[in-house]
């Protein structure tokens, strides 16, 4: 990407509603393409699959990693966010943290080349793994004490320890169609449940 366009896309008034909905899409767009295509996939893709100029990618993110940081947050955003509302619509806090760690797996499992760009030495990726845990840490120990609390689950394991186990367990399942990630995990997830309930 262009690094010409300094200072793009950081003003400080805040967006218009408009704008963000089109920053959310483009992405939404960037995340699906960097699924099917690695994180190196060209710009021109992104723009197509989301229904703009390139320059209005560039207009948001001068350079590649900024598009790459942009998605990453974007995408640990929406992982913390639907913990709380899964916890309200849920049948039971443990449906609830089961249906997050599905999701949490589905993030972990398509980051499609975004692990190795975050440990390729470039500054600018230093700060994401601790804003990951920053974020996820808490919704998790939420979701767990939430299930404590209503006598679903052992009360043993903690928000990290767990978020560790599902992310090991995710290793190399993008690189084979036979490994069923959400599906091994499930039984783990199912190993919490105190002995008894069902």
């Amino acid at each position: 990407m262009n690094a010409n366009d300094e200072g793009a896309g950081s003003a400080a008034r805040p967006q218009r509603t408009d704008a963000r909905r089109n920053q959310k899409a483009l992405l939404d767009a960037a995340a699906a393409v960097f699924v099917t295509s690695g994180v190196e996939a060209p710009v021109r893709d992104i723009a197509a699959k989301a229904g703009v100029g390139m320059g209005t990618i560039y207009r948001h993110f001068p350079t590649r990693a900024d598009l790459i940081i942009a998605v990453y947050r974007h995408q640990v955003e929406a992982c913390a966010e639907a913990g709380p509302a899964l916890l309200e619509t849920s049948a039971t806090p443990y449906a609830a943290l089961g249906q997050w760690i599905d999701l949490f797996v589905d993030f972990l499992v398509t980051k499609h080349g975004l692990a190795a760009v975050l440990q390729s030495g470039n500054a600018d990726f230093d700060t994401l793994h601790a804003y990951f845990l920053d974020r996820l840490v808490p919704v998790c120990a939420h979701l767990l004490d939430a299930a404590t609390a209503a006598g679903e689950i052992r009360s043993d394991l903690d928000a990290l320890e767990l978020m560790r186990g599902v992310g090991n367990l995710c290793i190399g399942a993008e690189g084979d169609p036979r490994y069923d990630a959400r599906r091994v995990v499930g039984f783990l997830i199912a190993g919490l449940r105190r002995p008894g309930r069902s």
